[in-house]
């Protein structure tokens, strides 16, 4: 097929590493324009855009689609794509450019849809506690992940899988139900369903407000919010007045352990105290230091048991 391209972070990656393993045609990529990151700002590459030109395929930044994209959709109707794929691309698609492809614009989504419609769908699955999510397959309307399903795929959450651990999981998958799509688009051997309006949900991008640990939560709860927020923004409680972010957990006990809950109660393992039962920080990082394993953080700083966190 002849193909156009939108998407832009690391989930996108794999998808389009498969459309150029299966031969088709790429015309060009549409990805979101670099943006400053680290300490010094520096501008830097979306990873799609790094993938594209790798295989010299036209890449194209606009701002927007929506508001004065005149000029990129021209460029659309000009290349004449048999369909547009989109994976995480980040911006909505005007009706003129969703109107131009001969199968449609097909959209690669980390959910089961109708639920967790939007931009953080992955973490969401797991911050609330989810058994199962997968990728959809869909044809692209004007409302915000809305289209008819073509296929889904589904696949177990992990009891201690962190987003980010989903997140390299579906990206994987998402290449390989979108190969199978437009093979199936091509033979017209896929009927459109429609999604369920019933039954749709919506997951926004999360924020930093989500990232305290309040310890007289419950420990299930607690347990996903760390295992929903790692890698980021991560969450976080306060270690002797510092800053210290939990990317990984388990759960110990769902029994109360006689302690306060945020009471430090390990020795050699970062133990601590809920409401209802006691969690393990696996993974860890004070302020001012590096990511690590908590074990190795207490081998070089110990916690005195009875310390308070949060």
């Amino acid at each position: 097929m002849n193909l156009i391209y939108m998407g832009t972070p690391d989930f996108a990656v794999p998808t389009l590493k498969r459309l150029y393993e299966d031969g088709h045609n790429v015309q060009a990529v549409f990805t979101q324009p670099d943006k400053p990151k680290g300490r010094g700002y520096k501008l830097t590459p979306p990873p799609v855009k790094v993938l594209a030109l790798s295989h010299d395929t036209p890449v194209y930044q606009p701002e927007s689609l929506k508001k004065n994209g005149e000029e990129y959709i021209k460029i659309i109707e000009d290349l004449k794509p048999d369909c547009i794929v989109v994976a995480a691309y980040g911006k909505l698609l005007p009706k003129a450019v969703l109107d131009i492809p001969k199968y449609g614009c097909v959209n690669v989504h980390g959910s089961l849809l109708p639920k967790y419609r939007g931009a953080g769908p992955i973490q969401w699955a797991v911050l609330n506690d989810e058994e199962k999510t997968g990728i959809t397959t869909m044809l692209m309307a004007e409302g915000l992940d809305t289209g008819d399903m073509l296929i889904q795929r589904e696949t177990a959450i992990g009891e201690n899988e962190t987003a980010a651990e989903l997140f390299d999981r579906l990206a994987e998958m998402g290449a390989d139900v979108l190969a199978e799509t437009l093979e199936k688009l091509e033979k017209g051997e896929i009927t459109p369903v429609p999604q369920d309006e019933k039954l749709s949900s919506y997951a926004p991008m999360l924020s930093k407000d989500l990232c305290a640990i309040d310890f007289n939560n419950n420990v299930r709860n607690i347990h996903k919010q760390i295992c929903g927020l790692s890698d980021w923004p991560c969450a976080v409680t306060m270690l002797n007045g510092k800053r210290l972010k939990v990317y990984k957990s388990e759960i110990v006990s769902y029994k109360p352990c006689g302690k306060a809950a945020g009471t430090f109660v390990g020795n050699k393992e970062f133990l601590v105290a809920c409401s209802d039962g006691v969690i393990r920080f696996t993974e860890i990082q004070a302020e001012g230091s590096k990511r690590m394993k908590a074990e190795d953080y207490l081998r070089g700083k110990p916690v005195a048991e009875g310390t308070i966190l949060g």
